[in-house]
């Protein structure tokens, strides 16, 4: 039921909006949310330095893999050579003791790894969630400044979908998209290092 309801809310919102005498007075407008942030230079900077600490926890991750490994094939020695019948059984209690505590070192680097992947992935995550709403805060701002300024009552995100995954803005004629403006104005800031995206 809950589905049901959002699915139709868009749909919802536009009629009531549309019936409202403010509505009909008011100027729209409507901006690509999707393109301008893709293209915004502080994303790309944002997604480069984001694969950047990407590529240094892999190989962090590698390292702590590489020695696991390094450590289980020494206690696959060690298991043979505890076995092993040419050496006295003193010998081979004292080896299996040993391979017995590098199978406990293994356990806990088993745990090392897993813990270091489990908080790798959450801080990208959270990382990145706040690359996205820093940028997204940013960009809302020029929307509302230039919506104020041009005397733009609404703004539509010609991008968005609804919550069944349709459009939610079924027609624009791109009479008042002011997607390439909004992304013009942000790039203007880039710094000189980065090409400035039209």
């Amino acid at each position: 039921m809950k589905k049901l309801i959002y699915s139709f809310l868009p749909a919802i919102v536009l009629l009531a909006l549309a019936g409202t005498p403010a509505f009909a007075q008011g100027k729209t407008a409507t901006i690509d949310l999707r393109k301008v942030f893709d293209n915004y230079w502080k994303t790309k900077e944002a997604d480069a330095a984001l694969k950047e600490r990407a590529a240094e926890m892999d190989k962090q991750y590698k390292t702590l893999t590489e020695d696991w490994t390094k450590s289980r094939d020494e206690y696959q020695k060690l298991v043979a050579t505890a076995n092993d019948q040419a050496v006295s059984a003193e010998e081979r209690a004292k080896r299996k003791k040993l391979a017995d505590a590098k199978m406990n070192e293994l356990k806990e680097g088993e745990q090392t790894i897993e813990g270091f992947r489990r908080q790798a992935t959450a801080t990208l995550d959270e990382k990145k969630r706040q690359m996205r709403d820093k940028i997204l805060g940013e960009i809302r701002n020029a929307i509302n400044t230039k919506a104020k300024a041009a005397g733009f009552s609404i703004v539509f995100d010609s991008a968005a979908d609804s919550a069944n995954a349709t459009p939610v803005l079924i027609y624009n004629n791109g009479d008042n998209d002011i997607t390439d403006e909004i992304l013009a104005q942000l790039n203007a800031t880039a710094p000189v290092s980065l090409p400035k995206a039209k």
